[in-house]
């Protein structure tokens, strides 16, 4: 579904003369294509799967948020608006964020549903947050509330 939406964005760009947004959608689709051809050898002949699709978006949003910050020390504006309208592009076609207050409840909902006692527990309440979350949290905010709530048990 989301490689539809993003062809689809791609052909709407073209059609609205969007160059921007479709500089941005084009990078997607060839990460993807990229991603489709490394997974070939290992069985996956109708390409990766959407959480992994989810997952190269997010890393991308990643990337242009360090870049962000080199751009930013050097006083390049002008790269900074371009890597910071590039991220509002790749969030358009990822799930809702859950905000603060749900991946605190989130959190605690899979602490409980791992019966997690300390710090130690830690790998096996991010592993049911990734498979419920994919795509709606960031993970490293998520860990360090789970790392704080773990050590005060």
């Amino acid at each position: 579904m989301l490689r539809e939406q993003l062809t689809h964005a791609m052909k709407e760009s073209m059609k609205s003369n969007d160059k921007e947004k479709l500089g941005t959608v084009r990078m997607i689709l060839a990460a993807i294509k990229q991603k489709d051809i490394d997974a070939r050898p290992k069985g996956l002949v109708d390409g990766i799967p959407e959480d992994q699709i989810v997952q190269l978006m997010q890393t991308m949003i990643k990337q242009r948020r360090e870049s962000i910050a080199m751009f930013t020390q050097a006083n390049r504006m002008d790269l900074v608006e371009k890597e910071e309208s590039e991220i509002s592009i790749i969030f358009s076609f990822l799930p809702k964020q859950l905000d603060d207050t749900e991946l605190k409840e989130a959190v605690t909902k899979a602490i409980h549903q791992a019966d997690a006692k300390s710090p130690k527990d830690m790998g096996a309440v991010m592993t049911i947050l990734r498979e419920e979350y994919a795509g709606q949290m960031d993970f490293g905010k998520a860990s360090t509330f789970l790392k704080d709530k773990l050590s005060s048990l």
